[in-house]
């Protein structure tokens, strides 16, 4: 396969920019030129000529624009601009004419948008709005947050069939008004697009990308979607912002390109079998809000045309920008000689205007009427459960450099090691008894805009994490922003339930409404729309990522029902729910079915990873002696095979090991819980022979440990 070879090129500094609020118009020329929308509120068209950037058209400043899209005649060439801010939707001719100015009246502001022919397709956080010729047609509200809307081709498929896509890891297939179907999909999904712009042969393949980095092709046939491939994220690289086909690699084959919000560009190219395999890897330091391809810089040169959080609008192109000078590297073009004098005379207007304004700043605090104002800025932030490590990302991105950032948390957490974060972290001692369980600084380097923390949470203990983030800005000025650990924090949504298994009942009835007992599973639950869903009963399934096992919740007005094969699960739900009644005086009656079969069927889902992190800790400890052993007897032929592995395998033990503190004991920790839970529900307490469990526990055996637990007392 041919290598790929990309070079950044910058282009433009714009505002801050939403997710898929850059379009590439279509070609009328040898280049193309670059619509961007930002969040001051201004859309400009520019295009690029022998180097310098050209403006078409440039709005005044206005609301945060959330997303720009291209519509034209169906089956036609798009090359109208739309942009969505607020309630409202304008439209553009590429030569920047106004030609529409759309109130849509709705209730939320717009976050997406779809165009298709005469039909403009609008979500707000929750609420879908179908519009023809501006005129409402068709409405839906989701069951859960849409992120992104997108309809299959009409010319091809024959109808309109809207496609939402929603954080409760679905995607819903519309009719008019009324649920199709639903998908079911890895991760919460972020962004949808058509495969190849036009959903492929018959239309109806879609691609879409999640929060947690995967991405897929599904087709949404008429009666049922068919999944047809998808792509983990087994480097646990950012979420997905955007994507697009395009024959970056020349090869007569669309390649597929992804933005992710760890600044990461990738290039995949399709196999035989039709999957795609990963070629090329370029590497921001910012969020990749938007990624289109063409030819814009220089005709005959396809490249990749990305928009950043930050507002930097850059192309990596496959032309080579490192030109060999020849023997003598005075040579330079006449064109290049322009440019260079060009550079220079902006740098000296920008320093001239650099040095009025300080001027003007040091006259102004001087003065008697001097107000002080402190800078405002937006931190982009995003804190997401990870199925594979059963971990928090807090991720926080600015437009200006990060100064420090102090983590507070008044729950224990733990915080895990992140490769690509370059930050340097101090702990400062705390005092739990006054509910203060962390406090550490993030120092970061010079023009670090965003930084990435690990987190992982104990269920059961709920609380609250404070993050004070201080910019590289004058006069110095701090935002805290709080984010919710919850009790059953470790567990995700899910669409399957397995029945089979033994399962523990907790049953709540009283004076309470759906709402009520909504807002508080809620509170204990993460992944759930604030929003009541419509009927009169509502129905969730969830799966811890730590230990696999499940939960479902059924409640309506006055009664609900609560189903898992963790007994602490339960017990966690009994405790902080009755807390929450208690608060708001309402009275609960409680009753629950425990089944003993469910305690050696969760012991059994804990076993292998119980293992597997005694093996490694067992390992670890041996890697020092046999190193010892190795540098005395200048060989190690004389190991065995499994000791010799070790040795081999050391630094990636180590490495392992470092990633996963507290593992053991966490489990330790869940063994004793269920242990204490168990009889807690039968009246007893156990609390005094929990050091002979954590006896077993050293010298661990299922069967030991599984007839421990059905010792009665």
């Amino acid at each position: 396969m041919m290598e790929i070879n990309l070079t950044r090129v910058d282009y433009a500094q714009v505002g801050a920019t939403s997710p898929k609020s850059l379009r590439l118009l279509p070609a009328a020329g040898k280049t193309q030129k670059v619509a961007v929308g930002d969040h001051k509120g201004i859309m400009q068209i520019f295009g690029i000529r022998k180097g310098d950037v050209q403006s078409v058209y440039k709005t005044q400043p206005g609301p945060k624009i959330t997303r720009l899209e291209l519509g034209g005649p169906v089956d036609g060439v798009r090359e109208r601009v739309f942009i969505a801010s607020g309630a409202e939707v304008r439209g553009f001719t590429k030569k920047g004419k106004n030609f529409l100015t759309f109130d849509t009246n709705m209730s939320e502001p717009i976050e997406s948008i779809y165009v298709e022919g005469s039909d403009l397709l609008c979500c707000g956080k929750f609420m879908y709005n179908h519009y023809k010729d501006c005129k409402d047609t068709n409405f839906f509200l989701s069951g859960d947050q849409v992120s992104d809307v997108i309809c299959l081709p009409s010319h091809i498929v024959k109808t309109l069939t809207p496609i939402l896509a929603c954080q409760d890891r679905v995607l819903r297939v519309l009719e008019e008004s009324e649920l199709l179907y639903e998908v079911e999909v890895p991760g919460p999904p972020v962004t949808l697009s058509l495969y190849g712009g036009d959903g492929g042969e018959d239309g109806t393949d879609v691609l879409f990308g999640t929060s947690d980095g995967r991405v897929g092709l599904v087709q949404i046939e008429r009666d049922q979607p068919v999944h047809t491939w998808e792509l983990p994220n087994e480097k646990r690289n950012g979420g997905i912002l955007c994507l697009d086909n395009y024959d970056i690699t020349a090869d007569g084959v669309l390649d597929l390109i992804l933005g992710r919000d760890d600044g990461l560009v990738e290039v995949y190219s399709y196999d035989d079998s039709g999957e795609p395999v990963h070629r090329h890897t370029h590497t921001c330091s910012e969020s990749i809000t938007s990624v289109q391809c063409g030819i814009v810089g220089n005709p005959g040169y396809e490249e990749i045309v990305c928009s950043t959080y930050a507002g930097w609008v850059m192309g990596l192109t496959t032309e080579s920008k490192q030109k060999s000078a020849g023997a003598d590297a005075s040579i330079l073009t006449v064109e290049g000689k322009d440019k260079i004098i060009g550079l220079r005379s902006d740098l000296e207007e920008l320093q001239q205007k650099v040095m009025s304004e300080r001027e003007k700043y040091q006259q102004t605090a001087q003065s008697t009427t001097a107000i002080s104002a402190v800078p405002s800025f937006y931190i982009n932030d995003k804190f997401v459960l990870n199925r594979e490590d059963a971990s928090y990302t807090l991720s926080l991105e600015l437009q200006m450099p990060i100064d420090n950032v102090l983590l507070q948390s008044d729950v224990p957490i733990d915080l895990l090691d992140v490769e690509k974060n370059s930050a340097v972290v101090s702990y400062s001692a705390c005092h739990p008894e006054e509910g203060n369980f962390l406090l550490a600084t993030y120092r970061c380097q010079a023009n670090t805009t965003r930084l990435e923390l690990k987190i992982r949470s104990i269920e059961g203990q709920y609380g609250t994490i404070q993050a004070y983030i201080t910019p590289r800005v004058q006069p110095k000025t701090c935002k805290v922003q709080q984010y919710q650990i919850k009790p059953l924090s470790l567990h995700q949504r899910t669409h399957v339930f397995d029945d089979n298994r033994p399962h523990n009942t907790l049953k709540l009835t009283g004076q309470f409404s759906q709402a009520e007992m909504h807002s508080w599973v809620c509170f204990c639950l993460p992944e759930l729309p604030e929003k009541t869903p419509p009927g009169d009963s509502v129905q969730f399934h969830f799966m811890s990522t730590f230990l696999d096992t499940q939960l479902e919740c059924n409640y309506s007005k006055g009664i609900a029902t609560f189903r898992s094969d963790n007994i602490s699960t339960i017990s966690i739900l009994k405790d902080v729910l009755t807390k929450e009644a208690t608060k708001k005086k309402v009275r609960l009656d409680i009753t629950y079915d425990i089944n003993d079969d469910s305690i050696p069927y969760t012991l059994n889902l804990i076993h292998p990873k119980l293992e597997y992190q005694l093996l490694l800790a067992k390992k670890v400890q041996l890697i020092d002696a046999l190193k010892e052993l190795q540098v005395n007897e200048n060989s190690v032929d004389f190991l065995s095979p499994e000791y010799r592995q070790i040795l081999v395998d050391a630094e990636q033990l180590k490495l392992e090991y470092k990633r996963q503190p507290c593992h053991l004991e966490r489990l330790y920790g869940m063994i004793t819980d269920l242990f204490i839970d168990k009889f807690k529900f039968k009246g007893q307490n156990m609390k005094g022979r929990v050091p002979a469990l954590l006896e077993v526990l050293d010298n661990y055996d299922l069967q030991t440990l599984v007839q421990f637990f059905e010792i009665t007392q």
